[in-house]
């Protein structure tokens, strides 16, 4: 099936090394050679086409993938970055200082114009548990510097790992502030869990107030909406600031491709309806996310599939698992929403696929690791939102989805896994909670911990409140947080506690904001389950209001993650 605006194969993504010293770097697709090296664009381009900043991702014990995308013009309508239709040499630097004094790793890489210009360089061959600078350049134009780093040796743990983690970017909603302030954190590790960019065309998913930014374009459906979706995002200067700090993870959630969708099913309405139209729109969404993001080369689309769940390893420390909860999921059940559905319990049913579910039992069974991570996108514990006997539940997220949660939470029970954390991104607001494998009975012992962020803009500001008085924490007792304003997760990660640092900021209507941290919580080693250390005092304004309803509440939560 034809993709919008031209399909692109294995063979077309590459990005051909060359004038490589002393190591090795690998092209972006399956074959490598002189042979591959075409012609490209020696002519000075007019302007700085370094527009949407640097990235590196998917690191290793000796190696990590570099990426970048020229682009003249980010908001060209074509998607294509304003650049001429013509192939274009970039040369790359890895350095162990950041005046690239000494530089450690250098050769040369051909932007595709078939790919919108992107660069993806996969590196090996260098030195564990090592901080390195890179850049490009292309004629006179030099790009900023990013900051990566090697994981450490498997057979050792290294230095305590600080890895912050995200989700729920909604341009239109505010300023990437939260990205600003990540970045001065000067974490090690950034996983990014999904909506990274959303869909909609300007005035369709609006907050109260109005939205403070607009999006390019028209709704994604073709290529080039979202390749210029992503370059609009990718433009956003505390967007870039992140991405330069520090090597990132990523997976995709839904608005990457369109809202709610499962496997090949559109969200209801879709302006893609049928089965033919949603299939190309899947292969454009994948084809341009590979683009835009710091991927392997395992992760090329083949059309509308895409490897994106994948192992790393941090030494003996971690082993972050990152989990597709869309490509292989059956269909939300029960017409989706947050409802009473007595589906979601049918054992046939599962959000990551069967393939899936199984190649994370046989990573819990080979772990090695310290504490093993899943890096996933929707919510895992239980979360009934009715007081009474009758269970109700969203269908987007794990509880639509029980036998395949409870075989998960099983398998990494059953292989005595030492340590087990689920991250989760989504619902637009912070949360911690035990995890069990029965969640109805208020006696079973927690078997792992689950750390949700908040947005970083999407639902707009948020704020603060009391998050003991939340009626979801009263009906769910494993559910141990919860805060409504926009942040993300700071965590520290040793041999014997891993601390969570829930970071709020307190608006992004406009830039600039501080950021504070809200709440700590604290995993112990071989101790299932969290304390919490630390809990920011509440305002006295607030203090001083009188609460909504239980039931207002639970409305407002439920809308602020509904999304139109």
């Amino acid at each position: 099936m034809a993709v919008p605006n031209g399909p692109l194969d294995r063979r077309s993504f590459l990005v051909t090394s060359g004038l490589v010293a002393g190591g090795s770097a690998l092209a972006t697709g399956l074959a490598a050679g002189p042979a591959q090296a075409a012609p490209a664009a020696r002519s000075p381009l007019p302007a700085d086409p370094f527009t949407l900043g640097v990235a590196s991702g998917d690191p290793s014990h000796d190696g990590f993938v570099l990426w970048t995308r020229l682009a003249l013009d980010p908001h060209a309508d074509d998607g294509l970055g304003g650049m001429p239709a013509k192939d274009q040499l970039v040369q790359w630097q890895v350095a162990e200082d950041p005046r690239f004094k000494r530089v450690v790793r250098r050769g040369l890489a051909t932007a595709r114009a078939k790919a919108a210009h992107s660069v993806h360089v996969e590196l090996y061959g260098l030195r564990p548990g090592r901080e390195y600078w890179y850049r490009f350049k292309t004629g006179s134009h030099v790009s900023p510097a990013g900051l990566t780093r090697t994981a450490p040796r498997p057979d050792t743990f290294g230095p305590a790992l600080s890895m912050a983690f995200v989700s729920c970017s909604q341009y239109e909603h505010g300023y990437f502030t939260a990205y600003r302030r990540l970045a001065e954190e000067h974490p090690d590790l950034v996983l990014h869990l999904g909506d990274y960019q959303y869909e909609y065309k300007k005035g369709v998913y609006v907050i109260a107030g109005g939205n403070p930014r607009d999006h390019d374009g028209p709704e994604t459906v073709t290529l080039a909406n979202y390749r210029q979706r992503h370059a609009q995002y990718k433009a956003d200067a505390d967007l870039q600031a992140a991405h330069a700090a520090a090597p990132w993870l990523v997976v995709f959630d839904d608005h990457e491709v369109e809202n709610n969708w499962a496997g090949y099913i559109p969200e209801a309405g879709s302006d893609t309806p049928t089965l033919e139209q949603f299939t190309a729109r899947r292969a454009a969404a994948f084809q341009a996310y590979y683009e835009n993001m710091p991927l392997r080369r395992s992760s090329i689309p083949h059309g509308p599939d895409i490897q994106i769940y994948r192992r790393v390893r941090w030494g003996r420390l971690a082993g972050f698992h990152m989990l597709d909860t869309r490509q292989f999921r059956d269909d939300q059940a029960c017409d989706d929403g947050n409802k009473v559905c007595p589906a979601a319990e049918d054992p046939a049913r599962s959000i990551t696929g069967a393939k899936q579910e199984k190649w994370l039992a046989d990573g819990f069974r080979r772990s090695e690791a310290r504490w093993d991570i899943l890096g996933q996108q929707v919510f895992f514990a239980q979360r009934d939102s009715d007081a009474g006997p009758v269970k109700k539940t969203s269908q987007d997220a794990w509880d639509g989805y029980v036998a395949s949660r409870r075989r998960i939470t099983q398998s990494w029970v059953d292989a005595k896994v030492r340590n087990a954390v689920v991250l989760t991104g989504d619902v637009h607001a912070h949360w911690a909670s035990d995890l069990k494998l029965d969640y109805d009975d208020p006696a079973a012992k927690p078997v792992g911990s689950e750390l949700v962020c908040s947005s970083i803009t999407s639902t707009g500001d948020g704020a603060d409140s009391d998050p003991a008085a939340h009626p979801y924490l009263k009906i769910n007792p494993h559910l141990r947080f919860y805060n409504n304003q926009r942040g993300y997760v700071l965590t520290k990660i040793g041999k014997d506690s891993l601390t969570a640092d829930f970071k709020t900021v307190s608006y992004v209507r406009t830039p600039g904001a501080p950021v504070s941290t809200k709440a700590t919580f604290v995993a112990e080693d071989r101790v299932p389950g969290l304390h919490q250390t630390y809990l920011r005092p509440l305002p006295s304004t607030l203090r001083s209001k009188a609460a909504p309803n239980d039931q207002a509440i639970i409305d407002q939560t439920i809308a602020n993650e509904r999304e139109p």
